[in-house]
């Protein structure tokens, strides 16, 4: 027999139930009033869906209608269900209404279903479809945006306030280490790079408070690790400029030349115009600019030919066997020890280089003061006054000897028989075998095809101060950069 039809078998458990259920109203109640008096800061957009009790008794032995007068209670009080309706026949639970999403659809049927006495749920309650001009989600969103941005104003005005602060910090801390290197290092653009650097330093610090103030810790801590990945691979995908700027502050530190010597650097030579933070301008002898990186600068071998305004050159000059070499060395070093533009200390030398085929070479040292002179006027001046005093001492220059063949024979004549057939008074013809004078040479320092002894810098400043600058930027080789 069920507990329906017997209920005076099960009145002792009745009276503990209702007892149990007379404080759960009680306390219920007085929530309700707590709720209600509470005041509500900000509600929620969107309500939450509550959970639905494991377990909702009525009575032992509840009838159907106390059921469905008790489900009905309990969907309007949660103002979630338009016209709600609970009918139950047998222990099934028919439930009725609207309501708007279909999390409270289920919450209903989780809630009759934990229901005493009830067998089976029929859940009919209809889920309303949003219109298609609902704006209702955007609306909601909105406010929770809002309700988001008004929350953490206070920590984006701290973190900003960081950031400002910041950004005073590092311009204070930057001229500081300007005006402290300024002392100690001469260079500046080593300053230049050691201010950025400590002004860098205090950035990040301040944007990793300001991060971590607004909540972003993790963002904080991805942005300090990632400064040290982003160095790499834009240390990996500008490695020329990186090291062209690298070069440029070892070169500015060391200095291997200044503006205006005359250097050869990796073949190439011409003086110097300036070094930039890419690349080191020279104005060849030719008058055309040409700018080598200075990565390729700093390592390749640098011919500077200005450090030491002194410079040394040679020539061969070949005299005749028949010739006495020691006196054609010491008319050599006459002609040279009378050339203005020679230098007596260092002095000059002639000595014995070759035994040629048809000549004895000697070959010639001298030095000249390339600050003054120009090096190629200079041996162009020396090589004709050699010439010149050679042959006033009677030394024969002869050329190379070469070996020469005739297919046909060469005719023979012979010059007795011509000259006693040829008349009387008349001039014998000139024989191949005698030399032509020499002729008279003007034993000037320098001739007017020369041009003067002066050196070319001059007229290559003149040319560089004329021309177009390849780059713009500062150049590191002026005083105090």
């Amino acid at each position: 027999m069920s507990p329906l039809t017997c209920p005076w078998r099960l009145w002792p458990t009745t009276r503990a139930w209702g007892c149990v259920l007379i404080i759960a109203a009680a306390w219920l109640q007085g929530a309700d009033c707590y709720a209600q008096d509470a005041p509500v800061d900000d509600p929620p957009a969107e309500e939450e869906t509550a959970e639905a009790p494991e377990r909702v008794d009525i009575e032992p032995t509840a009838e159907d209608e106390q059921i469905a007068e008790r489900l009905e209670r309990i969907l309007a009080a949660t103002e979630w269900f338009r016209a709600p309706a609970a009918r139950v026949e047998e222990g099934v639970v028919f439930l009725g209404g609207q309501t708007g999403t279909s999390e409270h659809k289920e919450w209903a049927t989780r809630l009759a279903r934990n229901t005493q006495d009830v067998v089976a749920v029929v859940n009919r309650i209809e889920v309303d479809r949003p219109s298609l001009l609902d704006f209702s989600p955007a609306a909601a969103q909105l406010r929770d945006m809002t309700h988001t941005a008004v929350q953490a104003a206070p920590a984006a005005g701290v973190s900003l306030l960081l950031l400002v602060v910041s950004w005073f910090a590092a311009s204070i801390v930057s001229r500081l280490v300007s005006r402290f290197s300024q002392r100690r290092v001469t260079n500046s653009l080593l300053r230049g790079v050691a201010s950025k650097a400590a002004a860098v330093v205090v950035m990040l610090l301040g944007a990793y408070l300001a991060l971590k103030v607004s909540g972003l810790t993790r963002l904080a801590a991805t942005i300090l690790g990632g400064t040290g990945l982003l160095g790499i691979i834009i240390g990996i995908a500008f490695r020329d400029i990186a090291e062209n700027f690298l070069a440029s502050v070892l070169i500015s530190l060391q200095r291997p030349f200044q503006a205006g010597d005359l250097v050869t650097i990796d073949g190439r030579q011409g003086f110097v115009q300036a070094v930039t933070t890419r690349g080191t301008q020279l104005m060849t002898l030719d008058g055309n600019h040409v700018q080598i990186p200075n990565s390729m600068v700093y390592k390749s071998v640098i011919e500077n030919a200005s450090a030491n305004p002194n410079q040394r050159l040679a020539f061969v000059v070949g005299i005749d066997y028949a010739d006495s070499s020691s006196d054609a060395q010491q008319t050599v070093l006459d002609a040279l020890r009378s050339h203005d533009a020679v230098l007596d200390d260092p002095e000059p030398l002639v000595l014995v280089d070759d035994l040629a085929a048809s000549t004895v070479n000697l070959r010639v040292y001298f030095w000249v003061d390339g600050e003054r002179h120009s090096i190629l006027k200079v041996r162009s001046a020396v090589l004709r006054r050699v010439k010149r005093r050679l042959q006033q001492e009677g030394f024969t220059l002869p050329d190379e000897s070469r070996e020469m063949i005739f297919p046909q024979g060469v005719p023979v004549r012979m010059l007795e028989a011509d000259a006693a057939d040829s008349p009387a008074g008349a001039s014998p013809p000139p024989s191949s075998q005698q030399a032509a004078p020499p002729a008279e040479e003007a034993e000037d320092e320098s001739t007017a095809a020369e041009g003067g002894l002066e050196s070319e810098r001059k007229t290559i400043e003149e040319q560089a101060a004329g021309s177009r600058q390849l780059e713009e930027g500062k150049n590191l080789l002026e005083d105090g950069a």
